[in-house]
């Protein structure tokens, strides 16, 4: 540093000394360092320029209505192309229940990824001398550029990857897809970043280990540095995260556990990064700032939702008093928003800490300043349980007066209006299984009520194990059968599990052909685009989505058959 004339700054790294003073194969070697990590924040700064290039030109085209034109016509054809194409599931056994599109989406982010790992690197190596040790000599490669790319870039992902995560989503505020939709490409990203994040500590150790010399007075010096202390207290972090976000981690904590240790251990992983090397703070204020805004808007939401004036002349926050019908099942132990999202519901009395995603299976009606919530909560284990169990108790304590309350903190809602998009005359079936009848319940129960009058055709499709599981909607089953002649409606419940039933069963448990379904709607249908909204078990989603994409026809669409323009609207109940 002394005989340096300038000192040359660098965005992202420790400023440069120039002219060099070392031997001609060191100064050699930095200059690709610097012009490597150079080149490595404009790539990053690429990346991030394309998804944000991405983000508007979809908002743009959510945004726009064509009208019935040659764009209109172009349109259609190429969205029923693309859910004909992209809509089915891809290689199951290793990306799980995503669609085609979705895979797409994350190999073409891994393939920029790769692209940008590799190139602006001279692919070298030099051997120079170690200054007071004659006849030992430092081997000095490629290696170290590539390994502070991989790092710049893994630091780059990490706001996306937050992004991703987020409930409060600005991705769902600009694109429409619900915040569940990027679960898939938060996860897969995560493992991205773990790849990268052992890929820079591996390729440092070999440099600091082996290639640099004499040892292991080199290795001992390394391992004292404060920065590489925090890149292995980031590594422990991030490595503990990929082993908790496995379906084995999840099962083995518990979803909840997972979950608070997920979002905790993300912020300790932000600040060990930023400990390991600060000046790339420019990746981890975005993401610290995106953790904050989500947590802080979950809290204020909340806040919003309870704080008011109640007819008693209380101002405050208060819990919601949730009246409850108990459904037993002794054989099989399963005991103002817009349509389609959701709220997580918090119960006090059981469990503060521990909120769980139910969909409102009826529709937003104000009252006297107050809306009314109706849910369907499926009692299996853990949580519910408990929930069903005092449940269970209060109708015992307070048989006698009737009164059927448990506390409940409701936080949201979430996702997003699931008829956004429906135009007059789409012709909509609704598949639901069991509970999902919450996601697609409220959509029939609207287009029901409906006062166009443009004719369309609308199916409501339920399937349930036992008939008395009707009872769980019977007054909005009421309220279906009621429906204006202006829309032709036809209801279906299928039977799976009770063979004494008269309503449709099935054969045995085997689930009714829902591929056949949606065809027989769609040729009974005269004209507009048609929608399938489903809320079903894996393998049920899996087979509309299969039958959605070969009924969806661009060639037809283009003769103006809109018919086969089919869009499906899923809500995945899936377990892990």
């Amino acid at each position: 540093m002394s005989d340096a004339s300038q000192i040359e700054p660098h965005w992202g790294y420790a400023d440069r000394a120039l002219p060099c003073t070392n031997d001609k194969g060191s100064c050699e070697y930095l200059d690709l360092v610097y012009s490597a990590h150079d080149l490595s924040m404009i790539y990053a700064g690429i990346l991030w320029a394309t998804i944000g290039g991405i983000l508007v030109l979809w908002t743009v085209h959510r945004r726009l209505r064509f009208k019935e034109s040659t764009s209109a016509r172009f349109g259609r054809t190429a969205r029923a192309a693309i859910q004909r194409y992209l809509l089915p599931e891809s290689i199951l056994s290793v990306f799980g229940r995503a669609t085609r599109l979705q895979v797409v989406i994350l190999l073409s982010l891994i393939g920029n990824i790769i692209i940008w790992s590799f190139v602006g690197l001279a692919y070298r190596t030099w051997i120079t001398p170690v200054k007071g040790l004659p006849g030992v000599h430092n081997t000095r490669t490629t290696l170290g550029p590539w390994s502070d790319r991989i790092g710049v870039l893994a630091f780059a992902l990490t706001p996306l990857s937050v992004m991703l995560a987020n409930r409060e989503s600005l991705l769902s505020l600009l694109t429409g897809v619900p915040y569940q939709g990027f679960n898939f490409l938060h996860r897969w990203l995560g493992y991205v970043i773990f790849a990268q994040g052992s890929l820079h500590t591996i390729g440092w150790c070999i440099i600091e280990i082996r290639l640099y010399q004499p040892q292991p007075a080199v290795a001992q010096q390394f391992v004292s540095e404060i920065y590489l202390v925090w890149g292995i207290v980031a590594m422990a972090v991030l490595t503990l995260l990929f082993l908790l976000s496995t379906p084995w981690g999840i099962r083995l904590t518990g979803y909840e556990a997972f979950r608070k240790l997920h979002y905790t251990l993300a912020m300790v992983y932000v600040g060990a990064c930023w400990g390991h090397w600060e000046k790339l703070e420019c990746f981890m204020m975005p993401s610290l700032i995106f953790w904050l805004l989500d947590r802080g808007l979950r809290l204020i939401r909340t806040g919003i939702l309870h704080y008011q004036i109640l007819p008693s002349g209380d101002v405050g926050f208060h819990t919601c008093a949730a009246e409850f019908t108990m459904f037993p099942d002794t054989e099989n132990g399963d005991d103002p928003w817009k349509i389609g999202q959701h709220y997580f519901l918090c119960f006090p009395e059981s469990s503060i800490w521990q909120s769980h995603p139910f969909t409102p299976f009826n529709i937003a009606q104000v009252q006297n300043g107050l809306v009314k919530h109706s849910y369907i909560i499926r009692a299996k284990g853990g949580e519910t349980k408990n929930v069903a169990q005092i449940c269970a108790n209060k109708l015992v304590s307070t048989a006698h007066t009737g009164v059927r309350t448990i506390s409940v903190i409701l936080t949201g809602p979430y996702g997003v209006n699931a008829m956004e998009d429906f135009e007059p005359h789409s012709n909509v079936v609704c598949i639901a299984g069991g509970t999902g009848v919450s996601f697609t319940l409220p959509v029939m129960l609207s287009l029901s009520r409906s006062r166009i009058t443009m004719k369309r055709k609308l199916r409501f499709i339920w399937i349930i194990r036992r008939e008395r599981d009707m009872k769980w909607i019977e007054e909005e089953l009421r309220a279906l059968q009621q429906a204006p002649d202006i829309t032709t409606l036809d209801i279906s419940i299928f039977i799976t599990g009770d063979a004494r039933t008269k309503i449709e069963p099935t054969d045995g448990n085997r689930r009714p052909d829902t591929a056949k379904m949606i065809g027989d709607f769609l040729e009974n249908t005269v004209c507009g685009p048609s929608v399938v909204v489903a809320s079903c078990p894996g393998e049920m989603i899996s087979d509309i989505r299969r039958a959605v994409a070969g009924f969806n026809s661009p060639r037809k669409v283009w003769h103006e058959q809109q018919r086969y323009d089919v869009r499906l609207i899923c809500e995945d109940r899936l377990e892990l």
